[in-house]
């Protein structure tokens, strides 16, 4: 069978892999991204279901609108609004999740050979979603600021031209750390410079447990350059596939064009049934639960990894968000020692973190969820692997 040579770009997902564990009751898995299915609001969502198609099911159950229902981009509008970032029902694009987003906003604006910049390391969903376009990669490090922009204008000053700069800079997925106000406003200043777009992905930034918030990217944005993504999976519930992105007029008018071609509209009955659910539910009470759940969470996993894990073994302490990032010893391969180790004789996996990676992949890192986990489980499997840990270490 002849595929088109877009698809040498498309492989399986180490995530994915790693996520066909969770079938196995003898393994404790730290690698999924998922939050805890404690937190889904089953009884708001069944009384939301039960209204939205006892009073309104002939609508609920009919196409609708590509861009959305009416009732949910004033919702999400409204959102962010009061995140700081003034936005009208006409900003917003409703989604089939925030992952659409990535897919779109590749499709619109990258040629075959054009660069991308992300963080070093960054999100892997988003490498899957650019990679069938073709793109080149720039990863640019970072530290507990997040991205190094001025590692950035560096690279820029030299002649790098991106399409667009990619970010999740709130509590990144895989690290968990957050971009800084100063490097927040320093990348839109080189955006603006250097004409490039910037597409803040944002699924984590209600989970904040920690610290002060910092305003988003698009809240900053004075021209029109800031493509915003957003999501209900990790303050719903995932299952409901939602999303949204909102952007300038002439990047939406496209992106709304894009996915009348690619699904014509997102679940009617999905979008009602939240839309619904965002009227009688208090939300913001709902995501204060899940933040103070996570931060218990995140607290657990740090002090126990600190506890038994080698010295030569560091890990970020997030402020929010579902991972911790821990980095090995120079030419450790986590990727060998979870699949010699780790899985045969703990019983335990994450996911290694060299995949997160646009260009030059390192093997010494992982990353670890800490959403799902009940806390006695977590802390049994942390002690075993910091012992194995140990003793692999040792031996070096």
């Amino acid at each position: 069978m002849r595929f088109a040579t877009r698809m040498e770009r498309v492989q399986p997902s180490a995530i994915r892999e790693l996520l066909r564990l969770g079938d196995d009751p003898t393994i404790t898995s730290f690698g999924g991204g998922y939050p805890d299915p404690a937190t889904f609001p089953v009884t708001a969502l069944r009384e939301a279901y039960e209204q939205v198609l006892t009073t309104s099911a002939r609508t609920a159950l009919q196409y609708t609108a590509t861009v959305g229902l009416p009732q949910l981009r004033a919702q999400v509008a409204a959102r962010l609004t009061a995140d700081g970032a003034p936005t009208g029902s006409d900003d917003v694009l409703i989604l089939q999740g925030a992952q659409q987003g990535l897919d779109f906003v590749a499709k619109l604006l990258l040629d075959p050979g054009d660069l991308v910049v992300t963080d070093n390391p960054t999100f892997l969903g988003a490498l899957i979603a650019f990679n069938p376009y073709e793109p080149s990669y720039l990863g640019v490090p970072g530290d507990d600021e997040g991205m190094d922009t001025a590692a950035l204008e560096s690279e820029l000053s030299r002649g790098a031209r991106p399409r667009f700069v990619y970010v999740v800079p709130d509590f990144a997925n895989p690290t968990g750390t957050t971009m800084s106000l100063a490097r927040r406003r320093h990348l839109l200043e080189l955006a603006a410079r250097y004409d490039f777009l910037v597409l803040e992905d944002t699924p984590y930034r209600a989970l904040r447990f920690a610290g002060e918030p910092v305003p988003t990217l698009r809240a900053l944005d004075t021209a029109g350059r800031v493509v915003h993504l957003g999501s209900f999976s990790k303050i719903l519930a995932p299952g409901l596939r939602l999303g949204w992105v909102a952007a300038a007029p002439e990047l939406l008018e496209p992106l709304g064009l894009l996915k009348l071609a690619a699904d014509t509209q997102t679940a009617t009955l999905s979008m009602s049934v939240t839309a619904r659910l965002l009227t009688d539910f208090d939300l913001d009470e709902h995501i204060a639960e899940i933040r103070e759940r996570y931060g218990h969470k995140r607290d657990l996993m740090v002090k126990t990894m600190r506890e038994t894990f080698p010295g030569e073994v560091s890990f970020t302490e997030p402020d929010g968000g579902l991972f911790t990032w821990v980095t090995f010893p120079e030419g450790f391969d986590a990727a060998d020692f979870m699949a010699r180790v780790a899985l045969p004789q703990a019983r335990v996996a994450y996911v290694p973190g060299a995949t997160f990676y646009p260009v030059r992949q390192e093997a010494n890192h992982a990353r670890f969820s800490y959403s799902g986990v009940a806390d006695d489980v977590m802390v049994d499997a942390v002690g075993r692997l910091g012992e194995l840990l140990g003793a692999e270490l040792s031996r070096r």
